[in-house]
């Protein structure tokens, strides 16, 4: 007997920007295995029967391993259950997806992936900007901020990263953001370029600090909160 598993995307925490689909599907699961940031009121919509595992991942906590998590997946969609894997966010971007869909398909078990509001897009509302404008950021680029040793990538464009005409928007930044933001400035990137810091966004403890790039990188150098946040930055982090 096999279930079934449904990747729910959670978007960033307020559970008004869950899609209509993914309350029914939290609604009908026989268990939700969660991510931290997609706890708290949006498990509310869970039946009365579900269980509820935490596998959410932290920076700097203990977590559970990825290979428990999935195989977490597998033994309960093998009892015949319909499984919700919640992730914050948008499942598929920085969310390790992947790796979960791989075991699904090793042990034969279907599967549906729900799409969410990605904190970026949730960021930028926050803030009232646009991603993009015409003539002035023509491109958006989502990059991670730290490699799985949480270190920053060694193999980032920077010249993709350094460009004028992008919006930037940087996941699990802010260890690894004073390194990074000094690459740029040697790649060419304006030392003044606007810079904004989400954090907790649609939470009720949000905080949104503008500032630039060379300010920002001071500021993390110094401090860096537990608080889940992303950095954007590029023209239109200053509107």
């Amino acid at each position: 007997m096999s279930g079934f598993v449904s990747f729910v995307s959670s978007g960033p925490g307020d559970p008004e920007l869950l899609t209509v689909k993914a309350v029914d599907r939290l609604k009908k699961a026989d268990a939700i295995l969660f991510d931290d940031l997609s706890s708290g009121p949006i498990l509310e919509h869970a039946g009365p029967e579900a269980d509820l595992v935490g596998v959410g991942k932290r920076a700097g906590r203990p977590s559970p391993k990825q290979n428990h998590v999935s195989q977490l997946l597998v033994d309960y969609a093998k009892t015949g259950a319909h499984v919700v894997r919640l992730k914050s966010g948008d499942s598929g971007i920085f969310g390790r997806l992947e790796e979960e869909l791989d075991a699904l398909k090793e042990a034969g078990i279907s599967y549906e992936i729900i799409p969410g509001v990605t904190s970026a897009c949730a960021a930028a509302a926050a803030a009232g900007i646009p991603l993009t404008r015409r003539l002035v950021a023509r491109r958006v680029q989502f990059v991670t901020g730290h490699d799985v040793a949480g270190a920053l990538p060694g193999d980032l464009n920077l010249q993709s990263l350094a460009d004028p005409g992008a919006t930037t928007v940087l996941f699990m930044p802010k260890r690894t953001f004073p390194e990074l933001a000094e690459k740029l400035f040697e790649t060419g990137l304006r030392r003044d370029c606007p810079a904004l810091l989400a954090e907790n966004v649609t939470h009720s403890d949000q905080t949104l600090t503008r500032t630039t790039m060379e300010e920002l990188a001071a500021q993390l150098r110094e401090e860096v909160s537990p608080a889940a946040g992303l950095i954007l930055f590029g023209e239109l982090a200053e509107t």
